[in-house]
């Protein structure tokens, strides 16, 4: 049957019941899936598998299971999953390092500060030490000339030489954006055509 619109109207949705808690062997699944579309560390898998459950465990509180029931069942699927996570790992399917690596060169291009870099890694789950020697590779130089760039401001800007209030506005940016004064103003004093072979130099590899 169609709408006088010509479509097909959509099914009502069913509500699929909550079911048992996740088991290891579904949290297993699970796990393979989110690995299949992204990149990820051994935390963040964890964080997913368990935010999956929590998932579980308010479907089964809005179909009337009892509390007592739940939450033991709950702890003992996180339990399930970190374990899952853990494992994975250990077979390689999950690597900090390579996803750290190569989180840290995208932003790093993307004109990110590596203090920005580093926040966005803790947050991902890679370990403090694995972050500092990824950090130490990454061109902060070329970062903030990538940031500049995009923004127009600096050595890219359309006016040359920047007015005093371009540079001061573009300082301030490069600051919020976690970038030392030092090497923002180093950015900011570089010549056009220098900038813009180091930026390429960078991005080359």
């Amino acid at each position: 049957m169609k709408t006088p619109s010509g479509r097909t109207p959509a099914r009502p949705r069913r509500d699929i019941p909550a079911g048992p808690a996740p088991d290891a062997a579904r949290l297993r699944e699970a796990a393979l899936a989110h690995l299949a579309r992204f990149g990820t560390t051994e935390a963040g898998l964890r964080r997913v598998l368990q935010r999956r459950v929590d998932r579980w465990a308010r479907r089964a509180e809005g179909e009337g299971q009892l509390a007592e029931t739940i939450a033991p069942a709950a702890a003992q699927a996180k339990q399930a999953a970190a374990e899952v996570a853990q494992a994975l790992a250990k077979a390689g399917a999950v690597d900090d390092e390579a996803f750290a690596a190569a989180r840290a060169r995208r932003l790093n291009q993307a004109g990110r500060s590596r203090r920005a870099i580093a926040a966005h890694l803790a947050v991902k789950g890679v370990p403090a030490a694995t972050a500092a020697g990824l950090l130490e590779e990454t061109d902060e130089l070329a970062a903030a000339l990538g940031h500049l760039r995009r923004r127009r401001a600096g050595p890219f800007a359309v006016e040359q030489p920047p007015s005093p209030e371009a540079r001061l506005k573009a300082l301030g940016a490069l600051a919020r954006a976690g970038f030392p004064r030092d090497l923002a103003e180093r950015a900011l004093d570089m010549d056009p055509e220098d900038a813009t072979d180091r930026l390429l130099a960078s991005r080359r590899g």
